[in-house]
């Protein structure tokens, strides 16, 4: 199934985790509705202003999937919300340019620059409500003492 011109239902679900364990990812009809509001309305839009392949490491993960890599209770991959960029895969552009196109140029919930360092994140987390209320909030992510803690940005 295609969620917009350059992003598959297959890219946002592939987990190699789940398929490890055994787990089912498959989005329900609501969470479906929410990658497309996503893809079409960030992941496009980035990928036609940059023109080149930008991967998505981490789309909808159910709740399984989500407990299974110790991820947030609350995390927006469960509501088919949010997606993880990593434009390292393909070496075409950084993942800085990609958080700042976004920050500077589109609708989002919550933006975050995923540990790395001060000149580049490891990757790009972003997330979009299609019902509006998107926050557009900036953070970064850091690791001390073993935990994960976020710094408005």
């Amino acid at each position: 199934m295609v969620l917009s011109v350059n992003l598959t239902l297959s890219e946002c679900t592939k987990s190699a985790t789940a398929k490890r364990l055994g787990l089912e990812n498959n989005p329900t009809a609501e969470h479906l509705d929410n990658l497309v509001a996503i893809a079409q309305n960030v992941f496009q839009p980035l990928r036609e202003h940059f023109g080149v392949p930008i991967a998505v490491t981490s789309g909808y993960r159910s709740k399984e999937l989500n407990t299974a890599i110790k991820g947030s209770r609350n995390s927006q991959h469960c509501k088919g919300q949010a997606l993880d960029l990593d434009a390292h895969v393909f070496q075409r552009i950084t993942n800085k340019l990609i958080y700042e196109y976004i920050k500077d140029n589109l609708e989002f919930d919550q933006l975050i620059w995923e540990f790395g360092t001060d000149e580049e994140p490891d990757w790009v987390h972003v997330s979009f409500r299609k019902d509006g209320g998107n926050r557009k909030a900036t953070l970064r992510a850091r690791r001390q003492g073993g935990k994960t803690t976020y710094q408005h940005i």
